[in-house]
């Protein structure tokens, strides 16, 4: 009997599925048909989108390159050929296809996959990413290489279009293209919608162009030109074909740094890709091939809202809407520090129209989104460039106008230079409002917000503080625009609960929450409700510690901790221990000369890289949990105690 469609439908699944399990490594690609590899991304797609539902972490972006992972890896060699995908949010598919499907379940889960690339996970892996616009400065440095030891193999850089705002993209092509390096660039253009000319005719005329037919041809021509018409001539001619292929092409820019230019290509017709890679495949100088693909590509709600399925939280993948955790108390919801960030923001600009807010291509993640609504005119979205970000706020405060560099912790490290050199240094009123500072969660190490105190406090003339909940950030933000100098004010992920009363007094000054005989906890940020916690542990057990919030670590509140100095001391921050705020605390005995008579004991992120994990489960690795610190407590304070101090 034959089969009914719903029986043939189900058997080509399972037959899909069957063809994903089969799929050890990217060896395996090389013998399959382009309708088995249409077969494949289907499922490839399946699976990201079953997984990002459970585990979340980045969606869309993953989905629009499945076509372009599985053209690079069945046409080129990648067991030795290098293959680097910038950023890394676009890796899912690559890693599926690379030996890693029996534990992609485990992805961005404490223990399991990366949700980036690694080169210690993968050696398809060929450079680790996190941070934008490195890849081709990366892959230059490889293709270099090979050409020094005297090897053969391929380099291939993948970047996205917004990753290509990035100043460092342009530095390297440069490089490259005067260089004249064998090198692939790989642009995964997912802004533009598919234009006209990715139709039949482009595809033909990209498969013409990228064949050894052309390029033969073209060099004959040029020495054909040489001959009969010599240099000066040749040259005229060339910046003709220049200039016309500049009102044709959009890659007349590559062409200028040294690039030949493919495209644009319709980046999820396998077809064309294959050929068009094998064909690349035999070109050895540098060339830019231009894919335009659908960010969210086959799943409805990703395609329509790309920017909200960019990264998700848990979802239900027929509805696709988020999940919800029940509510942990009852009452008013409790705001994010981004949140509460956003709130103060409009409010200082509504009573203040010198105020501007700026960010590097996260105007959502920062909360300038909301402030954008209201005010459009005074945001300015710079794209990913933090340098050119923090540079432009020192022009906009030398003019009279009060900036707000709004950036995570771990993106500000990129235009460090700028924060010294073009702030700082000649004390101009830029507020740095610094989200994600401390740890983040699953995102890999790349992501962490564990150094900024440590670089931060390190420059002269700045101002550093560290609010503790929503009350405390919106005080500090006010009382930053009023300074004449730099104020850097970093704050955490996730929630922000009120600790303490609406009344703060002098923002920039500690406070004591709790009175304590036996030592003291002295943090800084929201651990200061973990801190509270331990006390009450603590207390149970028959021991007296107070809980003070530092507030500043830069300048630090003297008078605050030498109050405190003449108890045990346990510092505590989301921070690495070196040069961070417990630093801070023992540089100022040192200073005093009372080094040797404090009894201070720091607590904070170790001398590691911090590897995915939820928050939570960071937090309690490096004992910073109310169980950890009240650990770190008890020991601390038992041994002075026992030592007669």
């Amino acid at each position: 009997m034959a089969p009914t469609e719903e029986q043939a439908g189900r058997a080509d699944d399972e037959t899909a599925q069957r063809l994903l399990d089969t799929i050890g490594g990217p060896a395996d690609l090389k013998s399959l048909s382009l309708n088995e590899l249409k077969g494949l991304a289907e499922e490839i797609r399946a699976t990201i989108i079953e997984t990002a539902a459970r585990n979340g972490g980045h969606l869309a972006p993953h989905l629009g390159v499945v076509e372009l992972a599985l053209a690079i890896h069945h046409v080129f060699d990648t067991d030795r050929d290098k293959l680097i995908w910038d950023v890394g949010h676009q890796c899912y598919a690559h890693k599926l296809l690379t030996g890693r499907r029996d534990r992609f379940d485990t992805i961005r889960k404490k223990g399991g996959l990366s949700g980036y690339p690694k080169r210690s996970e993968s050696p398809y892996d060929s450079f680790g990413t996190g941070h934008s616009s490195t890849s081709i400065s990366a892959a230059l440095g490889m293709a270099v290489a090979r050409d020094r030891r005297g090897s053969a193999e391929r380099v291939i850089a993948v970047i996205g279009d917004g990753a290509m705002t990035g100043g460092m993209a342009f530095e390297a092509l440069a490089h490259a293209g005067h260089l004249g390096t064998d090198l692939l660039v790989v642009l995964n253009d997912n802004k533009m919608s598919i234009s006209p000319n990715v139709g039949s005719l482009s595809a033909y005329f990209n498969r013409l162009i990228t064949g050894g037919l052309y390029h033969r041809t073209r060099e004959d021509l040029r020495t054909f030109m040489e001959r009969m018409l010599g240099p000066g001539l040749t040259k005229a001619a060339t910046r003709f074909e220049h200039s016309v292929k500049g009102f044709l092409t959009p890659g007349t820019l590559f062409e200028e740094l040294g690039f030949k230019y493919v495209g644009p290509v319709d980046g999820h017709d396998l077809e064309t890709l294959v050929e068009c890679f094998s064909n690349l495949k035999n070109i050895r100088y540098p060339i830019f091939f231009h894919c335009v693909t659908q960010k969210g590509r086959g799943y409805s709600y990703a395609e329509q809202d790309p920017q909200t399925y960019h990264g998700v939280k848990a979802f239900n993948i027929e509805t696709g809407e988020f999940e919800t955790p029940e509510p942990a108390q009852s009452g008013p919801p409790v705001q994010t520090f981004t949140e509460a960030f956003a709130t103060a923001l409009i409010e200082a600009a509504e009573a203040d129209p010198r105020v501007v807010g700026i960010t590097a291509a996260m105007p959502t993640g920062t909360g300038l989104s909301e402030m954008q609504k209201v005010f459009p005119e005074r945001v300015f979205d710079v794209g990913i460039c933090e340098q050119h970000a923090v540079t432009f706020a020192a022009g906009l405060a030398a003019e009279g106008l009060r900036p707000v560099c709004a950036i995570y912790s771990t993106f500000l490290q990129r235009g460090y230079d700028q924060y010294v050199h073009d702030v700082c240094m000649q004390h101009l009123p830029v507020v740095f409002a610094i989200d994600r500072a401390g740890a983040v969660g699953e995102d890999s190490p790349t992501q962490q917000g564990a150094y900024d105190l440590s670089f931060l406090r390190l420059v002269p003339g700045v101002t550093v503080l560290v609010p503790r909940d929503d009350v405390d950030l919106a005080a500090m933000l006010r009382w930053a625009l009023d300074q004449p100098g730099p104020v850097a004010i970093r704050y955490a992920r996730g929630k922000a609960p009120t600790l303490g009363g609406a009344e703060r007094g002098d923002i920039t000054r500690g406070e004591v929450l709790r009175e304590g005989a036996d030592g003291t906890l002295l943090a800084v940020g929201p651990v200061l409700g973990a801190c509270l916690a331990a006390a009450e542990r603590l207390e149970s057990e028959g021991l007296s510690v107070g809980v003070a919030d530092a507030r500043a670590v830069k300048p630090l509140d003297a008078a605050l901790v030498d109050r405190l100095s003449d108890r045990p001391i346990v510092t505590v921050e989301e921070n690495t221990l070196e040069g961070g705020f417990g630093s801070a605390v023992l540089e100022h005995f040192g200073r005093s000369g009372r080094l040797h008579e404090v009894r201070v004991k720091t607590a904070g992120f170790p001398d590691v890289y911090m590897e995915h994990a939820t928050r939570a489960e960071q937090l309690a690795d490096a004992g910073l949990d109310a169980e950890g610190i009240a650990d770190t407590a008890r020991a601390f304070i038992t041994t002075q105690r026992a030592a007669g101090a």
